[in-house]
């Protein structure tokens, strides 16, 4: 078997040649249609990764499913909320704000009301449109048959299976499988898992996962969820989603959270494991109150229970909104991370953790004030804090402000909120930032972050106190050439990105520039990326991809990406991350340093409406000709 995918992967530059010399049989193209096709949303959440500027914890299979859930069953404009609206993770609070005051004032008739919205640019409204609707005013009822449940549901069943650095499967065993079921009504009856066997697995190492999620299926039950899944309150001090991305070019949404309960479709063990409700009562359309309880168990380190019990109190009277969060952690053996590491000396030990915290948001005409106050349980009370204002002194221009302070003590394994650490406390910050849009085609954005750490930090090499900042500006050219809701002219993107950092003894400088270029089916981008560390690191990359057919109205039957990418890196310091188009629920961002070259071919074929077949070939070769191969393939069947 194994020496079978080995031959595939290699011979399989063959069957690439072919499928180049098969795209040259163009169809005629169809009417557009705003359902998008895999690779195109796949776009979508590339954007989302160029627009972050660091790495983060960044979860794509869980955002690749939330937005495939809304695609599908898009939001409805008349009859929306901010919760659901926080979903999409490139809408700025402003934004989701005037788009919700539209709604009230005059309710949508056509999505092309959209382009009323000042705040919302028209390459804005590409990415928004797929995922929005436009009907009736008049609500859903909460009353759900399971008859009506189980006839309209949709049913997806994925089987999926890698081939892992090929060349080095002798001893090793390089093939990776996972089995996905996925059953969802309307995004209100939520419900799936996955089995997944990790690369040289055994029987004993299969990893499983599973999540349910119900919404608004009775009068004030308005989530209930079981098995895997996450929360987030207010700033993020006391518990936070899986998915966050720290500090990114949405300026206008730092210090975002998407607030509430929501189902985890991972297998890799993060988040909660257990059950939760969220309980709602409205007094007309300007009063809210929701109650939220959560309970989670599972094995911290592999090795010690953790018993996680928490509660939110959430009450928004017209711009106002007030929260109050707690969460009580209890462990079955006493916690002692890494005795010995200097890094570690204020993290939490012990056997049980109180965290308690309280957030306010209030929008004020031009100011959109946010906060929150928490203190955590530890072998001394810690204490932290974030405060921010974002200010729209006119249509196109976003200013904010944001201070944080986590002390030494201050430490939640749960938590994260906006921080230059991966993880909260010894930091002290400011952090200010713009975002401009008046000029026709043009964005300016950019950002400037000062911090502070009183002692150790880990990577830092010091064991004093130090100061750093982190500095970025990026401009944006987009062609006026395209309609958001015509995508068969020509379009040309210009981005031009500056960054300088210092953090510890270490300075930073990187640049980027990307150009794209897109007209009918037909799509080209050259990412130009240089940093310097102490050494220097470039790459170059161009991608072409081709969507057969890509504007018909069920599908798009045939899709094809390839990238091309050169890359000097000396040092891991100077390595360079691209994001790469892969199978469906699937993310490759791999760190290339060193010399060489890199390649990619990934293909998507609509065999049938309800069956779809993935495949992705990928080859690094370095100076010395050592080679990497990874071969993944997947199969989706859709009812």
């Amino acid at each position: 078997m194994q020496k079978f995918l080995y031959f595939c992967a290699v011979k399989g530059r063959i069957l690439i040649i072919v499928l180049m010399i098969l795209a040259l049989k163009v169809p005629a193209e169809e009417p557009f249609n705003f359902q998008l096709s895999t690779f195109n949303l796949d776009e979508v959440i590339m954007d989302i990764f160029n627009a972050a500027t660091e790495l983060g914890e960044v979860d794509y299979e869980q955002l690749q499913s939330d937005l495939y859930a809304l695609n599908a069953n898009p939001i409805d404009l008349n009859n929306t909320s901010d919760e659901e609206l926080q979903q999409l993770y490139f809408l700025s609070p402003r934004q989701i704000d005037d788009i919700l005051a539209y709604a009230d004032k005059h309710p949508f008739e056509s999505v092309y009301e959209l382009r009323l919205i000042p705040s919302l640019a028209d390459y804005e409204i590409r990415n928004l449109v797929p995922f929005v609707r436009v009907s009736a005013r008049t609500p859903e009822h909460n009353n759900m048959y399971a008859r009506e449940v189980f006839t309209q549901a949709k049913h997806e069943i994925i089987s999926r299976v890698d081939a892992r650095n090929i060349e080095s499967f002798e001893g090793t065993d390089p093939v990776y499988a996972q089995l996905r079921y996925r059953f969802d009504y309307k995004r209100k009856v939520l419900f799936g898992g996955q089995l997944r066997r990790p690369v040289g697995g055994k029987a004993e190492d299969l990893q499983y996962g599973v999540y349910m999620q119900l919404t608004d299926i009775a009068p004030h039950v308005h989530t209930i969820v079981g098995g895997n899944y996450q929360a987030s309150f207010g700033q993020g001090l006391v518990i936070a989603p899986v998915f966050h991305s720290g500090k990114s070019m949405y300026i206008a949404s730092a210090g975002q959270q998407k607030n509430g309960l929501r189902y985890y479709s991972s297998a890799d063990g993060a988040g909660l494991h257990g059950a939760g409700g969220t309980f709602r009562w409205e007094w007309g359309k300007q009063t809210r109150l929701d109650v939220s309880a959560l309970y989670s168990l599972n094995k911290y380190k592999d090795t010690t229970w953790h018993h996680a019990v928490g509660a939110n109190i959430t009450l928004r009277h017209k711009k106002l909104e007030v929260q109050l969060t707690g969460m009580e952690h209890i462990y079955s053996d006493s916690i002692h991370p890494y005795r010995n590491a200097k890094y570690n000396r204020h993290y939490f030990r012990g056997y049980r953790q109180a965290v308690l915290g309280t957030s306010v948001r209030y929008n004020y005409g031009w100011f959109d004030l946010f906060g929150e106050v928490a203190t955590s349980q530890n072998q001394e009370w810690g204490f932290g804090t974030i405060v921010g204002s974002r200010f729209y002194p006119a249509d196109g221009v976003n200013l904010i402000a944001l201070y944080r302070y986590y002390s030494p003590w201050f430490d939640n394994e749960y938590g994260y909120a906006f921080s230059e650490s991966s993880r909260m406390g010894d930091e002290n910050g400011g952090y200010l930032g713009f975002d401009i849009t008046r000029l026709k085609n043009w964005r300016f954005s950019g950002y400037g972050d000062v911090f502070y750490f009183s002692g150790y930090k880990y990577g830092l090499g010091n064991d004093t106190a130090t100061i750093g900042y982190d500095a970025l500006f990026e401009t944006k050219y987009h062609s006026n050439l395209q309609s958001p809701f015509n995508s068969q002219l020509s379009t040309f993107n210009f981005v031009f990105r500056l960054r300088a950092k210092r953090k510890g003894a270490q300075d930073t400088y990187s640049v980027r520039a990307l150009f794209e270029w897109s007209r009918g089916g037909w799509s080209l981008r050259t990412t130009a990326d240089a940093n310097y560390v102490e050494s220097y690191g470039v790459s170059l990359a161009q991608d072409i991809a081709y969507d057969f057919t890509p504007y018909t109205v069920h599908h798009t039957p045939l899709s094809l990406r390839l990238r091309l990418q050169a890359f000097d890196a000396r040092k891991w310091e100077n390595r360079i991350y691209l994001y790469e188009h892969d199978v469906l629920y699937a993310f490759s961002i791999p760190a290339t340093y060193g010399l060489g070259g890199r390649a990619y071919f990934c293909l998507r074929w609509q065999i049938i409406k309800q069956l779809a077949l993935y495949l992705r070939v990928s080859e690094t070769v370095y100076s010395d000709l050592r080679t990497k191969t990874d071969l993944h393939f997947l199969l989706r069947a859709t009812l």
